[in-house]
């Protein structure tokens, strides 16, 4: 039985699996606002089926993202070393399951926005 079902806006990438690894954190970074945006936020998986074709893009040295080709909706990240992937929170369906536990990289956040939440802030990952 899996903790949770997502797919992306057109539903041609749909994926289940079980929560586990990373907590749900919303990441500042340069690459992942440019990535989603906005903030991305992606929280671990323990196991993970994707069906559907995902393409992959190498963002750096240790990390690519995964997004639907047809619709271009942003649904995963995973280190390159195995490390497991992270999903992102919007295109679970409710109910998720998780919470939104901390930020990473603010010290890298846009100048348009301000954290307010009372949750930990990491100046870096």
């Amino acid at each position: 039985m899996s903790d949770f079902t997502g797919h992306c806006l057109c539903g041609a990438v749909t994926f289940t699996g079980s929560w586990g690894g990373d907590p749900l954190r919303a990441c500042h970074c340069t690459q992942c606002r440019r990535w989603s945006g906005h903030v991305w936020a992606a929280a671990g998986t323990a196991d993970l089926t994707i069906r559907g074709a995902v393409k992959w893009f190498r963002s750096s040295d240790i990390a690519e993202r995964g997004f639907c080709p047809q619709c271009g909706s942003s649904l995963f990240w995973r280190r390159l070393d195995g490390g497991g992937i992270e999903v992102a929170p919007g295109a679970v369906d409710n109910p998720t399951g998780i919470r939104l536990q901390g930020h990473i990289f603010v010290a890298d956040k846009g100048d348009y926005y301000d954290i307010a939440d009372g949750l930990p802030q990491e100046p870096q990952g």
